[in-house]
């Protein structure tokens, strides 16, 4: 289903919608003020001091603090806070187990000189008889945790349990270390290649995937090379990253979930939206997630980008979501949709 975010509606006084005239004020085009009422006031000398009086009132609606609007999914199951975990996200014991096992990639020539770490689920269902469908995660580790905010292995086992979304193999990778390659996953030390591979607005990532990390592990599992069956994720820069790839390599992943994502002024995610209206269509859906509590600062605004993107997206008549909550730039609000956003992404009828 598409999602397409709408224009307010005319005003409507004595009944009559009113369109745009000198003696009207039309919502229209004042989409960013959020005003749920339009003044209508006649303009002469006559009414002279009703004009002003009214122009005046509307004065300081516009100039008043207007709280951000949530935008919620149109046909999906999101809640908005409290954030709790649902079934899905829990372990169920009558539900077959994926294995979850641990590797390392020593270099790179897409990134030299950067090691990584990464995870590799396959569900119990998968037969090489069938190729299985893909989903790549970026910042791999923070999907892992049994008790974290995402538990990528147990949603997977649940959601493929239950028929909502295809036999998929996960591969969670790591950002490059530069230097020695820590023995524990995680954050400290911070991968240094981190911001490079990922807000760079470039096909190098998707490049790195598609010819230097996937190719081994195709050898060994069958994979679908249908794009309709290949996903990307992130987080943040990783939500930003899982968007470049499907952007410049729209013939292998046609899902994206990207959660938080820094279309930004870091390595020139501002761009996208501009770059979206100006290029030909391409072939691929998207969920954008984001909270009205996101980061603010000297990089940009995270919420108003997201809507600038969603904006960007419709124009061009995409297959998208924006689904708003009220959390910061964490996982906490994406991690409790995760097993809606992912029936959203795996839903038939992708453009």
């Amino acid at each position: 289903m598409r999602h397409h975010m709408s224009e307010p509606p005319l005003a409507k006084i004595g009944g009559r919608k009113h369109a745009c005239s000198e003696s009207t004020l039309d919502c229209r085009f004042l989409p960013f003020l959020n005003l749920s009422l339009c003044v209508f006031f006649p303009v002469s000398i006559s009414h002279s001091f009703a004009a002003v009086f009214t122009f005046t009132t509307v004065l300081l609606v516009v100039l008043s603090p207007q709280e951000p609007q949530t935008l919620k999914a149109a046909d999906g199951p999101y809640q908005h806070g409290p954030y709790q975990h649902g079934p899905e996200s829990m372990f169920n014991s009558d539900n077959p187990r994926g294995t979850l096992t641990e590797h390392m990639l020593s270099d790179s020539k897409v990134f030299p000189g950067t090691r990584r770490h990464y995870s590799f689920y396959v569900p119990a269902q998968y037969s090489p008889k069938r190729p299985a469908a893909l989903m790549a995660f970026q910042d791999g580790h923070t999907f892992l945790g049994k008790q974290g905010d995402f538990r990528v292995p147990i949603v997977f086992d649940n959601l493929i349990a239950k028929g909502v979304m295809p036999v998929t193999i996960a591969v969670m990778i790591d950002p490059g270390h530069k230097d020695e390659l820590p023995e524990k996953r995680g954050w400290k030390p911070r991968p240094a290649n981190r911001s490079v591979e990922y807000d760079t607005v470039s096909g190098d990532y998707a490049k790195f995937l598609l010819e230097e990390f996937l190719p081994p592990i195709e050898s060994d599992y069958r994979i679908t090379q249908n794009p309709e069956l290949r996903a990307i994720y992130g987080n943040s820069s990783g939500g930003i990253c899982a968007f470049s790839v499907a952007w410049h390599r729209p013939d292998q992943f046609c899902k994206v979930l990207s959660h938080i994502g820094c279309f930004v002024d870091l390595r020139g995610g501002h761009n996208y939206p501009p770059m979206i209206r100006k290029t030909e269509k391409k072939r691929f859906r998207v969920l954008l997630q984001d909270g009205k509590n996101d980061l603010d600062n000297r990089f940009g605004n995270w919420p108003l980008a997201k809507r600038q993107m969603a904006r960007s997206l419709s124009y061009q008549n995409y297959d998208y979501k924006l689904v708003f909550g009220v959390g910061g730039h964490n996982g906490k609000d994406d991690g409790t949709i995760f097993p809606d956003s992912l029936q959203w992404l795996w839903q038939a009828g992708s453009s």
